[in-house]
């Protein structure tokens, strides 16, 4: 008992609205459902919980984690309740209990997607949980991430052959695999990056989010080293497409906090350049969020945490995002100078070593692409970078695999606002036309809120009938809840 109250905890039950007694009789019937009906939790207890920060026995920090995730709609863990389990302690905390025990990465994976399906399964989206600063991440993950991996690369250290820590996991999903089981998992996550390159995330993120709940499960398990490494990596593959994923249909809590899962996935598993990968995800999620600040303080996290055997194609990905953080900024200079440290590193990179998986998406056209964003971005305060992000976005068009329908998305939009910008409302209305006329066959919100962006710049030429034409068009298109102007909520 730590007779300090556990604000964490109470916050969470304000939220919820429930009397202590309600939820005392909650946990004993939810754990009876569960095979548990000796359980018998009262008022008294439930306030030790909260005004001492007393601590309850399995298995009611997992009950209490579900009750409030599917009162509250979104997921909630135990790490949120402020419940941590004996042995936990010890490295430096600062958020959601990161970075937590080597041993608890696959539990807090199962755990998370498990949650997760649950509220999917009830139509609920994950709102209503405040995203984590950048700084904050930064400095809860800073020390752990740049220290080299101890038994975490070839298994949970506290596990044993054919023997599974059974917190929080779904035993009957649980087993050992070999190299063939393995080979499909990798295979699965090439498809499922290939339909969201595609058509956007929403169609299939709960696949993702299943098949990555079952990868949680295989990890409880010890495994040779070599296979285990393996297994971290699919884990984090597939729980940065689940990140990616909730981003791009507005489930930014979500997506940060399987961001950081597969970062510890990846230093699990490691493999430095993939964690450094992770973080910068949630970086770009902050720069689209308006809070590019936060953003470069991933990015130094995740530039230093890729480490030297980062390829030089890999680290010219992470500085294009710097590189769109500093643009929206308006710091123009430190802009350019990132842009040209990237071109360099891309054009220096070998073709003889093959790149990852997860980079292989990142080529000529991503460069240009990101490049066209960082000018397009940059033009809102310095108008003379417009005519730079047109010629980027029309070389990212002419390089685009034509399977990749939402980077072209993105190119066109990018290239419609440059020209807007530049004082050429009649090339931008005709590159947003095309931009509109494929945006619906797209679930990405992304695509949509870089729309809505195009559409405040065409504001000052509302007066031209096209314009005024295009406007009411984009007005006519833009789903429920995402209105053409102003912010979404």
């Amino acid at each position: 008992m730590s007779r300090r109250p556990n604000t964490r905890l109470a916050d969470l039950f304000g939220l919820a609205g429930w009397s202590k007694g309600e939820l005392a009789r909650l946990v004993n019937r939810q754990a009876a459902a569960q095979g548990h009906p000796q359980l018998a939790t009262d008022t008294s207890r439930v306030r030790r919980w909260i005004e001492l920060g007393e601590t309850p026995r399995d298995p009611v920090p997992g009950v209490l984690a579900a009750l409030f995730t599917e009162r509250l709609g979104r997921v909630v863990t135990i790490e949120d309740l402020g419940l941590r389990r004996p042995g936990d302690a010890g490295t430096r905390q600062s958020i959601d209990g990161l970075p937590w025990a080597p041993r608890r990465t696959a539990e807090v994976l199962t755990e998370f997607t498990g949650m997760d399906l649950m509220l999917n399964r009830r139509g609920m989206v994950g709102a209503g949980a405040a995203l984590a600063a950048g700084s904050a991440l930064s400095d809860a993950m800073h020390d752990w991430l740049l220290t080299p991996p101890g038994t975490g690369a070839s298994s949970p250290s506290d596990l044993t052959r054919g023997s599974t820590d059974t917190a929080g996991l779904d035993r009957y999903e649980a087993a050992p695999v070999g190299s063939e089981e393995i080979d499909a998992l990798e295979n699965s996550v090439d498809v499922f990056r290939a339909w969201d390159a595609k058509k956007g995330g929403g169609l299939q993120r709960k696949a993702v989010v299943g098949q990555l709940n079952e990868v949680g499960g295989i990890l409880a398990y010890r495994h040779p080293p070599h296979l285990q490494r393996r297994l971290w990596g699919v884990a984090a593959n597939l729980a940065v497409l689940a990140g990616w994923m909730s981003h791009d249909v507005g489930m930014e809590t979500t997506a940060q906090k399987y961001f950081v899962i597969a970062t510890h996935a990846a230093k699990e598993g490691g493999d430095r350049p993939r964690a450094g990968e992770a973080l910068s995800r949630a970086a770009r999620q902050m720069v689209h969020l308006g809070r590019p600040d936060e953003a470069l303080d991933l990015m130094q996290l995740a530039k230093r945490g890729a480490g030297d055997e980062a390829l030089p194609r890999t680290r010219a990905m992470l500085y294009t995002i710097e590189a769109w953080a500093q643009a929206s900024l308006g710091r123009g200079q430190a802009m350019r100078r990132t842009l040209g440290e990237a071109e360099d590193l891309f054009v220096s990179d070998r073709t003889d070593v093959p790149p990852p998986s997860w980079m292989q998406m990142f080529d000529a056209a991503d460069l240009h692409g990101m490049q066209a964003l960082a000018y397009r971005t940059l033009a809102e305060h310095d108008p003379s970078a417009a005519p730079i992000a047109e010629r980027h976005a029309n070389e990212a068009l002419e390089l685009r695999i034509r399977d990749r329908q939402r980077s072209m998305l993105f190119d066109q939009l990018s290239l419609a606002s440059a020209h807007f910008i530049a004082d050429e409302p009649d090339q931008g209305t005709n590159t947003a036309r095309l931009a509109l006329a494929s945006i619906r066959e797209n679930s990405s919100l992304r695509t949509w809120e870089r729309l809505r962006q195009m559409y405040r710049l065409t504001g000052s030429y509302e007066g031209l009938g096209t314009v005024r034409e295009l406007r009411e068009e984009i007005e006519a298109a833009m789903p429920r809840g995402l209105p053409a102007s102003g912010v979404r909520v």
